[in-house]
């Protein structure tokens, strides 16, 4: 088995936690999510804890028991904290403006770029060149990021775009004569 699965998942205080059949719940302060465990994998609770265990002794039963373990974590962190991931608009005119559940940016096109977030998410922009994507699922605040990153990337010359507030862009040589 996996060393991920053998640890314990561990229930902050606040957060509900049921089961009906292959669904669970988890509910908290910042919101509520569910996922539908793998059959191959058994959840059972013991005094604020989750333990996972492989139904049968294959090599498949015993990857996904890790994946469930790491997806249930991540559920159990989003609905007491929250994630959130932050960008940054690199170049000249750039910028970004929230506008309710809309975020318009301005990225040197010849028409202003309109993202609609998904439902579960808020955008924020606390300066013109920064953005702020929060929510309480892992998987859907990442995909916003990257959806909002793919209109414009950094491109390796100037390092001009959209990128994560972490990433480091590594700039190429111009082409010399």
């Amino acid at each position: 088995m996996s060393r991920i699965a053998k640890s314990p998942v561990e229930l902050p205080k606040g957060v509900e936690f049921k089961q009906e059949g292959n669904v669970v719940t988890l509910k908290g302060g910042k919101g509520e999510l569910s996922m539908e465990l793998n059959s191959e994998v058994e959840l059972t609770q013991e005094d604020g804890e989750l333990k996972l265990s492989p139904r049968s002794g294959s090599r498949f039963a015993m990857a996904v028991t890790g994946t469930m373990r790491s997806l249930l974590a991540n559920m159990a962190q989003g609905v007491t904290e929250g994630y959130e991931r932050k960008l940054e608009l690199v170049g000249v005119g750039y910028r970004a403006q929230a506008q309710g559940k809309n975020l318009n940016l301005t990225l040197g096109f010849s028409h202003p770029v309109v993202y609609a977030a998904p439902e579960g998410i808020s955008i924020e922009t606390p300066s013109q060149t920064e953005v702020v994507i929060k929510g309480t699922d892992k998987q859907a605040v990442g995909q916003v990021a990257a959806e909002i990153r793919r209109f414009r990337p950094p491109e390796p010359y100037k390092g001009k775009g959209v990128r994560y507030a972490d990433e480091r862009v590594v700039l190429k040589e111009a082409k010399k004569k």
